[in-house]
């Protein structure tokens, strides 16, 4: 069972293990090694733009919004569970007008966001 609950300070380090975890950290924009003391103090200012996937009581993903910008991610113990659906939808209730900046090669993430019906707007071209 899926129960979304509000990103309170139990679920950060959560948060940063799983933003650190190699098998999901291509996939973001920004590839980061987030420390603890770094995660505590951004999560003191944007917790309240989080929200956390819990499957059986377990944390199992994550999703927030910042400045509109969408940003999820299911554990890989937990995805085709439904999870990343639930939390794009709860994010979307509570952020309407938020979007999705999604890496082309993020394969993954383009079908999650095309499955909860959002559409490519944009392509942004950055030189290496």
């Amino acid at each position: 069972m899926i129960e979304i609950v509000d990103n309170t300070s139990e679920y950060w380090e959560f948060v940063r293990t799983l933003r650190n975890d190699l098998r999901v950290q291509s996939g973001f924009i920004e590839q980061v090694n987030i420390s603890r003391e770094a995660q505590h103090l951004y999560m003191s200012e944007n917790a309240k733009h989080y929200i956390i996937a819990l499957y059986d009581e377990i944390p199992a993903g994550y999703a927030g919004s910042i400045n509109s910008d969408i940003r999820v991610c299911v554990h890989p113990d937990f995805q085709k569970l439904g999870i990343g659906v639930r939390l794009i939808d709860e994010v979307m209730e509570k952020f309407p007008g938020s979007y999705a900046r999604v890496k082309i090669e993020n394969k993954a993430s383009k079908a999650l966001f095309n499955k909860c019906g959002f559409n490519e707007k944009f392509w942004i071209m950055e030189r290496d």
